[in-house]
């Protein structure tokens, strides 16, 4: 399986329950907005602590409660793409990737940085800023800098939030390229059925489950 999770995440006065298993591919969290799905990938990132449970991705546990297991963020080899993307705004687009580029330990690199700038198409970007990047662009280099990172499982947070009506379509193909060609492991966030019906192997409702 790819993602196994039970945990219960405590979010001000209210607790969070998630339990499921998943096969491979696309995964989506579906639910409206303020369900605790961001909180959910938080803690399978290692941002977030659980109250209780374990989280294990792959067959590899990340958090265990009970067994005092908890993965640093930078162990978990998590590639994150954000809602609000968090692009570097100081850096050029070559900066944001060689960020990624250099969290990977060398043998942990399993797609070099000339085939990433083919896959996304963003060569011609690079000496670009974040500012004058479009949605779409900008979502392709951040998309970009998790895959550089030699990530083992892809966490992706409203991917098209920032996405306009006209992107919307490329950035979808995009996902699916990474989807069925890189084999990775993905969980996905979103509120919009037609978007997740089109993209996720298995669809979790998200409701934020108070324990």
């Amino acid at each position: 399986m790819s993602f196994d999770i039970d945990v219960t995440i405590r979010r001000g006065s209210s607790h969070l329950t998630y339990t499921f298993e998943t096969g491979k591919g696309l995964t989506a969290l579906f639910g409206p907005s303020g369900a605790g799905k961001t909180s959910l990938l938080d803690a399978i990132a290692g941002l977030v602590r659980p109250a209780s449970g374990r989280i294990a991705v792959s067959g590899t546990v990340l958090f265990d409660k009970d067994k005092r297991i908890d993965m640093r963020p930078e162990q978990r080899r998590c590639g994150y793409v954000f809602q609000d993307l968090r692009l570097f705004p100081h850096k050029s687009v070559r900066a944001n990737l060689e960020f990624g580029w250099r969290l990977a330990a060398h043998h942990e690199r399993w797609l070099s940085f000339e085939t990433a700038l083919d896959f996304l198409g963003i060569g011609h970007l690079l000496g670009r800023m974040p500012a004058t990047l479009s949605g779409g662009e900008a979502q392709r280099v951040a998309i970009g800098r998790a895959l550089l990172s030699g990530p083992r499982f892809l966490l992706l947070d409203e991917p098209l939030a920032s996405v306009d009506a006209e992107r919307r379509g490329e950035i979808l193909r995009l996902i699916e390229r990474v989807r069925d060609e890189l084999a990775l492991p993905i969980l996905y966030v979103s509120h919009d059925r037609p978007e997740v019906e089109r993209l996720a192997d298995r669809i979790i409702p998200v409701e934020g489950v108070e324990a």
